[in-house]
């Protein structure tokens, strides 16, 4: 027999994770566990990605319809849930769960080479808002790393600021050695934004995320045309739940780009289905984790590698903690690895308490 729990831990970030909805110094993150009543050693995990201030289900009634999906299944009720779609993140949890307990919570949840240790996944390297001269010394850090393609976040320093650092790393590293992606997280107002994107199209950018907020389909729309960097959506995905809505999302604003966060939008066969849907359309896509410990960190990029996008991922956050849970997963340059002799260490996983 199958039975849940709710582990909770809290982790600390190795330096302050600067976004433009604040300043995050700790995750809060919950855990399903699913665990053979005849051995409990045999346990399937997966991880709540519940971002502050951001996910669909940051919300009142979190925890208890966490409870209520642990309550679920230890009355006998297994599987996937569909009355979670407005919970992307306990359904992303649930989703990764049972795939974990079906291969005996061995944590190998899409078998192949990259779990074998034979090959890695390309990544961005991930420049966090600060002050510009922090800003100048994490894109040092990055380079000397060997990183070839970095995300910056901008609409946080004043323009000169922004441009300023732009323009220092296309003197020393052009579009062909370096691609450049940045994250505007909705900073931009729709007004001016057309206008910042033509000043921002100097410096030969791979393209821009969300550059307005989300919720102004027709105002994208036109930027995504007149655009002269290509625009990317990320939170205007965020609580698009039914086949409909999303294909109507991709109809209307036809960006050239989609960043799919199993966390915040639902899962991984959620994710899927944006995928399948930018097909139809035309539109290009990248994975991104959303500050997930190494749990679902595992669980998205296993799934990732089978995709075989050749682009860079966004799946660098387990090296965020001071302490993350020891995995097989490690970071070398800006490629991510799975060290199939590396044991997963699920000690520090203890019964849920409220935070």
């Amino acid at each position: 027999m199958i039975k849940a729990r709710l582990a909770y831990r809290e982790f600390e970030f190795l330096r302050p994770a600067a976004t433009s909805r604040g300043t995050y110094l700790r995750k809060k993150v919950y855990y399903i566990i699913l665990y053979h009543t005849d051995d409990p050693t045999i346990a399937g995990i997966g991880e709540c990605s519940l971002f502050r201030g951001l996910s669909y289900d940051d919300k009142k009634g979190f925890e208890n319809r966490l409870q209520q999906t642990i309550d679920r299944i230890n009355q006998g009720e297994y599987g996937l849930d569909s009355t979670l779609t407005d919970w992307p993140s306990i359904s992303f949890a649930l989703e990764t769960a049972w795939k974990d307990i079906r291969v005996n919570g061995s944590k190998l949840l899409f078998p192949s080479g990259f779990t074998e240790g034979r090959d890695s996944i390309g990544i961005n390297g991930l420049i966090w808002m600060g002050s510009r001269e922090d800003i100048i010394r994490q894109i040092r850090e990055k380079l000397e790393e060997g990183f070839t393609c970095l995300k910056l976040k901008v609409g946080n320093l004043n323009l000169d600021d922004e441009l300023d650092i732009l323009e220092l790393l296309r003197k020393d590293y052009p579009a062909d050695e370096l691609e450049i992606r940045l994250d505007a997280n909705g900073a931009f107002k729709p007004r001016q934004a057309l206008e910042l994107l033509k000043i921002l199209s100097d410096f030969d950018l791979h393209s821009i995320e969300q550059p307005i907020p989300a919720g102004h389909p027709e105002q994208m729309a036109s930027l995504c045309e007149a655009s002269p960097v290509p625009i990317a959506l990320d939170e205007e995905l965020i609580g698009k739940h039914t086949t409909p809505l999303r294909r109507k999302t991709l109809d209307v604003i036809r960006p050239k780009f989609l960043v799919l966060k199993p966390g915040l939008l639902g899962g991984l066969s959620s994710c899927a289905e944006w995928i399948r849907l930018a097909g139809e359309t035309g539109t290009r896509w990248w994975i991104t984790s959303s500050l997930e410990t190494n749990i679902g960190l595992n669980a998205i990029a296993q799934w990732t590698y089978t995709l075989q996008n050749k682009m860079a991922q966004g799946l660098s956050t387990g090296s965020l903690y001071l302490s993350n849970i020891p995995s097989p997963l490690y970071l070398s340059g800006e490629r991510l690895y799975f060290d199939p002799g590396r044991n997963w260490d699920l000690s520090g996983l203890n019964e849920a308490v409220r935070p």
